[in-house]
């Protein structure tokens, strides 16, 4: 064998020694990298500049939550997004660490809920993340234990377990700044009622040291349940919430109910309500006939004005209470000893007599 072959032979033992511990070395590289990686690798730095976050289902539904100066938005519905929700969801994103490699064969994706969401099967969520100059695509699976899920990232072929466990949700109302209205009951002088059944009456009280609420005209003869009777009413648009916003149509049923809450400083808040199926549905004007609220009015009417608001049954019912169902029921006759019943019918209706002679 000549020298110069064996000089080959050498380099080309050399070369494979040298590969074989790179790539000894590489998946060495890769193990460590595994277990404790992030999975968006960038987004946990990049929060702040994130604009844009949309989830999406195979069953079609999907939330885009927009980031317009310092206010997020739910494009769908285009209410502002409650911020400290959508402010978890990209943390949690960004701090979504690697537990374990699982999968990488797309017939087991659906074990895991991994499965490319445009099938309408699909049980995961994928979520992406925009900001200037840099995207992140995830899918979110499911849970493993009450700390951990399954993830794949929407580009790459290998499933993850990884932590923390995120939930995410792809209905828009689900996002949704659920603040509607907060004027407490010790703000409250007087309610103007005018509710779908029966007539219409006022609930009042001349001072705010006053804990009841009188309740006029009553009908004769009948009496509150209670001195606090009106109190459901008083206090219903104190912390009151939504479950869902829509614009208000022009072509809208007329409002079937309407009640105008005035405070002792001024403001007066008018809500006209109107079912729409199963939906409960409620419409919000605000104004002042104080200089001390005038600002506050004009908050209200810029925010709220233009709007229909689904809000939970029992605070519907709570704000259009009938007058009947504050009044105590009015007594029943006394009945008759069924003795003396037999008597007063056979007085009423007495026997035809048979006997007369023709």
């Amino acid at each position: 064998m000549s020298a110069r072959r064996v000089a080959w032979l050498l380099l080309a033992g050399l070369a494979v020694i040298a590969f074989a511990i790179w790539l000894s070395s590489r998946r060495h590289l890769e193990r460590d990298m595994a277990a404790g990686a992030l999975v968006l690798p960038g987004l946990h730095q990049g929060v702040n500049g994130v604009n844009t976050v949309t989830l999406r289902k195979g069953d079609g539904t999907h939330a885009t939550l927009q980031k317009d100066g310092s206010v997020w938005r739910v494009e769908e519905r285009g209410w502002p997004a409650d911020i400290g929700k959508v402010r978890k969801l990209l943390l949690d994103l960004g701090s979504l660490t690697i537990v374990e490699e699982k999968t990488r064969l797309p017939a087991n994706y659906p074990q895991l809920g991994v499965e490319d969401v445009n099938s309408p099967k699909a049980t995961g969520t994928r979520v992406d993340v925009a900001a200037p100059g840099h995207t992140w695509a995830v899918i979110i699976g499911k849970s493993s234990g009450g700390k951990s899920g399954y993830v794949r990232v929407a580009t790459a072929p290998q499933s993850l377990l990884a932590a923390p466990l995120l939930y995410v949700d792809s209905d828009p109302k689900s996002w949704l700044d659920h603040a509607l209205l907060d004027v407490p009951v010790a703000r409250v002088r007087q309610v103007e009622e005018h509710p779908a059944e029966g007539g219409s009456f006022t609930v009042s009280r001349d001072k705010k040291e006053q804990t009841d609420f009188a309740v006029s005209p009553l009908p004769k003869g009948r009496e509150l349940t209670s001195a606090a009777a009106a109190e459901p009413i008083t206090t219903a648009i104190g912390s009151l919430t939504l479950d869902d916003v829509r614009k208000a149509a022009g072509t809208t049923d007329p409002p079937a109910a309407r009640a105008t809450y005035h405070t002792f400083d001024g403001l007066e808040v008018e809500l006209a309500g109107r079912k729409d199926g199963t939906h409960s549905l409620i419409a919000i004007t605000a104004r002042s006939s104080a200089k001390e609220t005038t600002a506050e009015a004009e908050q209200l009417a810029a925010r709220l004005t233009g709007w229909e608001f689904e809000i939970p049954d029992y605070k519907y019912n709570a704000i259009f209470t009938p007058l009947e169902e504050l009044l105590r029921k009015p007594p029943q006759p006394a009945k008759k000893p069924a003795s003396a019943q037999k008597k007063a019918d056979a007085a009423a209706h007495p026997a035809r007599d048979d006997t007369i002679s023709k």
